[in-house]
């Protein structure tokens, strides 16, 4: 009983998968269509197999009868089976491929939709540390899906009209043989199923997510690089990564051994329906039996190994199968995180109010971490002035940055009220910049794609920035990997200049100047205290004093103060 639970989950999540796109999509219309248009083909297929099957036997005893023209039309008949059989099967394999493309797409889609949707690639990493590697379960498991569901059902399919077409023939024949068969095929099922599926299934799923977590650590070296090599920690990222790739052999020995018990069982199983078609037809033919020709042997063995790969759908397939159930196992607990539109990791947790307004000011703000485990600050109140600048200062981790990303929405456990614009008239400028896959115009824009500046006012900026021969040495629309071609001072300045450009009605700064020397940064905020931008800064120098009017300084022990600073000439 506990074996058919297993599978029945199996199905449920399969189908929570698979009606995103074939029932619940405004493109299941044409899914449908194509998969009724696969569903004739494949049963066309199963027609041309038995007509094929039939011109054997007819062959083999026109042979043994010395009948020349029974043997030369069934070659005809034979030959002309085959080219019309391998039309049919093109084209089902072209619908099959067709449908693969369509659901890939369509699913793809809408998972990047709902990961990218309110910021929800950040909320998994920070929230959902179970959710391992988003990216393979996108790029990975949403492709091997389409793959492998089409496959399986063209195969559960086609093995169903092979069974009848086949089955009609076998019964004809040998109703003995039948039921034989029926014995046989259960017995293999069951014994597959349940002796080999309770093992196999957690051992491809354990070793689905070990794969991924070895690749994640060579992208994460790969990514970071430059850093590891400063630190001289070659040898400690290599014994790390060795450890991370020792489970992986592990797990992936016991599923090869796991794999070998099966194929063993499955190759005797299989090779054993040769030989029981002959014990229950040879001696009949032996005997004389009225009408029962050597030809009929050739006819009956087929129709029972197709017969029989048709009832043992799962035997020869199950290798496949626990692979694929795996990856649906990981697909469905990423959709329902992905379904999830709070992300709360505690249940009935309260969460600060965010209200739309023109002004930004926080009220009775207590924030908290995510896991509500830690109060970063208790009841702040503060309020950022058109066209000022609100300095927060205090003690590493004390909550600085913190603050700043309850603003943007990312943190919202705790208790108050944050009135702020909508996010489009805010930019954030963190102390490392997000450098873009594209050009240098890109770059300078973004995160606006609606923005028509000319290269005029782009060269201006950049001059002003302190950048005036970047645009010559890459060109504006030169695609490069900015993050390795600038260095860290470039790129805070070319977010500076992103600030110019866009010219938002507020700017939020995380330590963005932290890479410069002091002149370029009071070149910078010089600038910025000139545009009608109101702005707040996490910064620890004390030179950013001069450019703000208000301090607000974090102690890290959830207290705060507010203090006025002297007015800048702006």
């Amino acid at each position: 009983m506990r074996k058919i639970t297993l599978n029945f989950r199996a199905l449920q999540s399969f189908w929570a998968i698979a009606k995103l796109y074939w029932w619940d999509s405004t493109e299941k219309w044409r899914a449908i269509g194509l998969l009724g248009l696969l569903l004739v083909f494949l049963s066309l297929d199963s027609t041309i197999a038995v007509n094929q099957l039939k011109q054997q036997g007819e062959l083999v005893s026109a042979l043994v009868n010395l009948d020349a023209r029974r043997f030369w039309q069934s070659v005809l008949l034979y030959a002309g089976a085959s080219i019309l059989l391998a039309l049919t099967v093109s084209t089902w394999q072209y619908v099959e491929d067709k449908i693969r493309l369509y659901s890939r797409e369509w699913l793809t889609q809408f998972y990047l939709d709902r990961y990218f949707k309110n910021n929800f690639f950040y909320k998994i990493d920070t929230f959902n540390l179970e959710i391992d590697n988003p990216d393979q379960r996108i790029a990975e498991d949403i492709k091997e899906f389409c793959h492998r569901s089409i496959s399986i059902f063209r195969q559960f399919t086609r093995s169903f009209f092979n069974l009848i077409a086949f089955a009609i023939v076998l019964w004809g024949k040998s109703k003995l043989l039948v039921v034989i068969l029926v014995v046989y095929s259960v017995a293999g099922m069951l014994i597959t199923t349940i002796g080999f599926g309770e093992i196999l299934v957690p051992l491809k799923k354990e070793q689905l997510k070990l794969e991924a977590n070895f690749r994640f650590g060579l992208v994460r070296i790969r990514e970071n690089a430059e850093s590891i090599a400063f630190y001289y920690g070659a040898n400690r990222e290599l014994n790390c990564i060795k450890q991370i790739f020792t489970p992986v052999l592990t797990i992936y020995n016991k599923v090869i051994a796991w794999e070998r018990n099966l194929d063993v069982f499955q190759n005797i199983y299989d090779y054993m329906t040769w030989i029981l078609p002959a014990l229950a037809i040879g001696p009949r033919i032996l005997a004389g039996e009225t009408g029962l020709e050597v030809g009929a042997l050739q006819e009956v063995g087929g129709a029972f190994r197709k017969v029989f790969r048709s009832l043992n759908i799962i035997v020869n397939m199950f290798e496949s199968l626990t692979a694929f159930i795996a990856g649906i196992e990981r697909l469905e607990s990423f959709s329902k995180v992905l379904e999830d539109s709070k992300v709360s990791p505690v249940e009935g947790s309260r969460t600060v109010d965010t209200i739309e307004d023109s002004r930004l000011r926080l009220q009775h703000l207590t924030l908290q971490t995510p896991n509500y485990q830690r109060t970063l600050v208790k009841n702040l109140s503060v309020e950022v002035q058109p066209r000022e600048g609100l300095l927060i200062m205090g003690a590493s981790g004390g909550g600085k940055s913190s603050i700043l990303r309850a603003i943007a929405g990312l943190w919202n456990s705790g208790t108050g009220a944050i009135y702020r614009p909508k996010l489009e008239r805010i930019l954030f400028l963190p102390q490392h910049p997000y450098t873009i896959l594209g050009s240098l115009r890109a770059q300078l824009v973004y995160p606006r794609i609606d923005l028509n500046i000319s290269d005029e006012e782009i060269y201006r900026v950049l001059n002003r920035v302190n950048l005036p021969n970047l645009a010559e040495r890459f060109g504006l629309d030169t695609i490069e990997n900015w993050d390795r071609v600038l260095s860290m001072g470039e790129q805070q300045r070319v977010a500076f200049a992103r600030l110019l450009l866009i010219q938002p009605s507020y700017a939020i700064l995380d330590e963005a100047t932290s890479a410069l020397d002091i002149q370029n940064e009071q070149s910078l905020y010089q600038q910025l205290q000139s545009l009608s931008i109101s702005y707040i800064s996490v910064g620890h120098r004390p030179t950013l004093l001069q450019y703000h009017n208000q301090l607000l300084e974090v102690f890290g022990d959830k207290t705060w103060r507010v203090s006025p600073l002297p007015r800048s000439d702006r």
